[in-house]
């Protein structure tokens, strides 16, 4: 089973070619990914990097609870699959985030990669530089959901 965990920083250069972080690469090459997936995340200004397998997952779960006969669920659909690109590493584990990805999340440089179960996010570092959640609220809500 594949599981991320980590905060690494990295750059991307003018192409928007970036590293993925060794220890990322490790994992997925232990794993036998051969592809990645990118996709703007739903709730955040982040995108996620899906190894091959679990975006198929993704796919197949979101895919059971939608009625492909639903004009709106097949929109949903539609538009799931629409803002995802593949994405292969090169020789020397650089990916290359399109453009317009980098635009949607405002990624102009320095970036944070972060190992979230079994996806991969990439945030623009400087919106990493303030926690996601203030300490009480955090604290409160895993008191919340753990109890």
């Amino acid at each position: 089973m594949l599981q991320f965990l980590g905060n690494m920083e990295a750059k991307t250069d003018a192409k928007g070619r970036v590293f993925v972080p060794a220890i990322f690469r490790k994992c997925l090459q232990t794993a036998g990914e051969e592809f990645l997936v990118l996709r703007k995340d739903i709730f955040q200004d982040c995108l996620v990097l899906y190894p091959g397998s679990v975006w198929e997952k993704e796919v197949e779960v979101l895919r059971g609870k939608l009625n492909k006969w639903n004009k709106d669920q097949q929109q949903i659909f539609r538009q799931f699959v629409l803002d995802a690109e593949r994405l292969e590493m090169d020789a020397n584990g650089r990916i290359l985030i399109p453009k317009r990805y980098l635009q949607m999340v405002s990624i102009d440089g320095d970036v944070r990669f972060l190992g979230v179960d079994d996806t991969i996010e990439i945030w623009a570092k400087e919106k990493l530089e303030k926690p996601l959640v203030s300490p009480e609220e955090f604290s409160a809500k895993i008191q919340e959901l753990m109890i």
